[in-house]
């Protein structure tokens, strides 16, 4: 028997974007039998104190030691290797990479390593306070040459009341408002918006937005933890 691999997955960062992480991994994955799938371990650890809050000052409460604990965990599961349903966690990236015995998949650099292959030029960062404090991903673009864009502090608000007011709160994305931050992305010449928190994944999937426009940070960890597992992935139209 093939000796498959076991994806650690480190989730509740919220629940809900685990969960669409988990439905999107199973929905992407070329299988026509259950065994075709990807075997995974989640810890759904909704109680992991908020990382924008620590990182702007907001709390003391810092979750980068449940961070690692869960991830130790996972590897002594028999995980070969983990992913972080959260794209401002990554802020401590280094800390959780270096705790264990096992890779580590970086949502943030693989986002940016496809906009890159699919050719866009300048990007618009949505993502939390925290994410665009730390610039995770403005040294990504940097790092693998793309232009950005980042919002100014109104249009920042309005990105983290979707956020935390609707989707974290388990309302609808108010997409006039989202649309009103899209407008100013593509007037400044934005060919690409990054959706660099979880939350704007499911706000992507509730409204069917398929346009090109739109990089999906979750949909790119679901693609890239199926290849990590040998396995394949369907195109969109085939889901």
């Amino acid at each position: 028997m093939k000796n498959n691999k076991t994806v650690g997955v480190m989730g509740g960062l919220g629940p809900m974007a685990t969960v669409y992480f988990f439905d999107m991994v199973v929905r992407l994955t070329d299988a026509t039998i259950d065994q075709d799938h990807i075997d995974m371990i989640i810890a759904n650890r909704a109680t992991t104190p908020d990382r924008t809050d620590y990182i702007i000052g907001n709390s003391s409460e810092n979750p980068v030691d449940i961070l690692i604990k869960d991830a130790k965990k996972l590897e002594q599961y028999g995980t070969d290797f983990l992913v972080i349903t959260c794209n401002t966690a990554h802020y401590f990236y280094e800390k959780i990479s270096n705790s264990v015995n096992i890779p580590v998949i970086n949502i943030v650099e693989e986002t940016v390593k496809y906009a890159k292959e699919k050719g866009h030029k300048k990007l618009g960062i949505l993502a939390t306070t925290g994410n665009v404090q730390t610039k995770l991903y403005q040294n990504m673009c940097e790092k693998y040459d793309i232009d950005y864009e980042v919002l100014d502090e109104l249009k920042q608000k309005i990105v983290m009341d979707i956020i935390y007011k609707d989707i974290k709160s388990g309302k609808s994305a108010d997409m006039n408002k989202f649309n009103v931050v899209i407008d100013y992305l593509k007037e400044s010449n934005c060919d690409g918006a990054i959706l660099g928190c979880t939350e704007l994944s499911i706000l992507k999937n509730d409204n069917n937005l398929d346009d090109e426009f739109y990089i999906d940070s979750l949909e790119v960890l679901a693609r890239k933890t199926i290849s990590a597992c040998e396995k394949k992935s369907k195109k969109k139209e085939a889901i």
